[in-house]
């Protein structure tokens, strides 16, 4: 006989078909909950328990990916976009992708294609990092794991049409000063994100962790206004585009288990030593 639990994951599977089959027709909530013999209400709950997002969420998502994909395969225009990815105007396809992508389909479409980014690469108690910037901040930084070469290859992937100088600015050293005993300056450290409302919201969070203090997934989340999105938060973590700033290593496990990642365990042991220290 099923139990509660596999009917309730057959029917958020059912549902994750239904949507990605439907979702040029921007399904209502009410259709998808009756698709599955639910209420709306109870359809909702279930689905974000599960799927970490809210149904709705879950359609936008679907329907951004399918446009950036218009977007950067076919070169249709903005109003053609829109209307194969069934929405009403270029008004809604702004709206979705700076509510799900942080930029405009413009800004998507060229790729950066205004920006001037200066990077460089440093040495870092843990290793060597590429720190990139842009006129409003640090748009970039992440440890070099294999060789310089590839690292740049993939911000230059991120930010394909973008002009860039290799030379270190005001930003980058700021910034570097995180690694420093001497923190005087590091609330002139300014950021050039972009990312997902939801991105935005949980890095923002993150923020408010001390240097030397730990938070779980679990928590993270339910701070962040997204309990029960333990996942989805995690996903957001790996989408972080400045390494350290962003302090993703101050989140563990619910068990208190650090994990196996070296680097992420020496950062932990070093905040930790320098708040012991004063």
């Amino acid at each position: 006989m099923e139990t509660q639990q596999e009917l309730d994951y057959r029917r958020v599977a059912s549902a994750i078909s239904f949507f990605k089959e439907n979702h040029k027709l921007q399904p209502k909530l009410e259709d998808v909950a009756e698709h599955v013999n639910l209420s709306p209400f109870h359809f909702q709950r279930m689905f974000q328990n599960w799927a970490g997002v809210t149904p709705k969420q879950f359609l936008q998502y679907l329907s951004a990916e399918y446009a950036k994909d218009i977007l950067k395969n076919t070169g249709a225009s903005l109003f053609d976009t829109a209307y194969e990815t069934g929405l009403s105007g270029t008004s809604r396809l702004h709206d979705l992708f700076v509510k799900v992508e942080g930029m405009t389909p413009g800004e998507f479409k060229n790729g950066g294609e205004s920006l001037k980014i200066n990077y460089t690469f440093a040495d870092s108690p843990f290793g060597k990092m590429l720190v990139a910037s842009t006129s409003k901040g640090i748009c970039h930084m992440t440890f070099v794991d294999e060789d310089e070469e590839k690292t740049f290859q993939n911000l230059v992937w991120i930010f394909p049409n973008a002009t860039y100088s290799r030379s270190l600015d005001m930003a980058q050293q700021n910034a570097l000063r995180v690694f420093s005993r001497d923190w005087s300056k590091l609330d002139e450290i300014k950021l050039h994100l972009k990312g997902t409302e939801f991105q935005i919201k949980v890095w923002e969070t993150l923020l408010k962790v001390p240097a030397g203090g730990l938070t779980t997934y679990g928590d993270l989340a339910h701070s962040s206004g997204y309990k029960g999105a333990s996942s989805s938060v995690r996903t957001a973590l790996v989408s972080n585009p400045v390494a350290f700033l962003i302090p993703c290593h101050r989140v563990i496990k619910s068990n208190g288990e650090l994990g196996q990642y070296i680097r992420k365990n020496a950062i932990i042991g070093w905040e930790a030593a320098l708040q012991a220290t004063g």
